[in-house]
């Protein structure tokens, strides 16, 4: 085969790539590992302006609770979302007082997100942590570092190639075999659980 060729058959390559719509081309979790000390766990990006993500949220956690493994969240906030990257904030606030109280707080915007906008999240927000006992300061992240953890996972989202929220993975701590799947239809994420487990 000449030169010529096989630079067509890459520059077709490449194009076919590039062209492929992008719900084909899954994300690499390989990256990814459960927390110290478990074996498997769920690992999730999400946006919380993002209905698919409040409609997986209760599943998720459903599932991590018969399983008796940890969730790790990871915050995808999308552009298009003029009010999720705000969101994610307080919960970084909430996860700075405790793990559960983060992860409720992000349950509580799930269940109200249709009535919530970027005017009246803070009002969300309040009500909250009125009702948690855990009051929200005047300037929330003053030295950013809510910020700074909420664009690493955007980034580490980024590299791994998500196009999507919400992206999960069941994964586990094995070195061979498949470390990681990604959960496409979310009515078999019980089984891949079950299947990683035993393997």
């Amino acid at each position: 085969m000449n030169n010529l060729a096989k630079r067509f058959i890459h520059i077709t390559a490449w194009f076919a790539m590039a062209l492929a719509p992008a719900a084909s081309r899954a994300a690499d979790g390989s990256s990814l590992k459960p927390p110290p000390g478990a074996r498997v766990a769920i690992v999730v990006f999400e946006d919380m302006e993002c209905p698919d993500c409040a409609r997986a949220y209760p599943v998720i956690w459903e599932a991590a609770k018969k399983h008796n493994i940890p969730v790790v969240l990871h915050d995808f906030p999308l552009q298009m979302h003029p009010w999720s990257f705000e969101a994610a904030v307080f919960a970084r606030y909430f996860d700075s007082k405790s793990q559960k109280l983060g992860d409720d707080f992000r349950g509580f915007i799930f269940q109200n997100q249709q009535q919530i906008d970027k005017q009246n999240l803070r009002q969300w927000a309040d009500k909250f942590a009125s009702t948690n006992n855990s009051p929200i300061p005047f300037v929330l992240d003053p030295d950013g570092q809510f910020k700074t953890k909420i664009l690493a996972d955007r980034q580490m989202g980024t590299q791994i190639g998500l196009q999507h929220t919400p992206t999960l993975y069941v994964v586990s701590n094995k070195r061979s075999g498949t470390p990681f799947v990604e959960v496409v239809d979310r009515s078999q994420l019980f089984q891949l659980i079950d299947t990683m487990k035993k393997e």
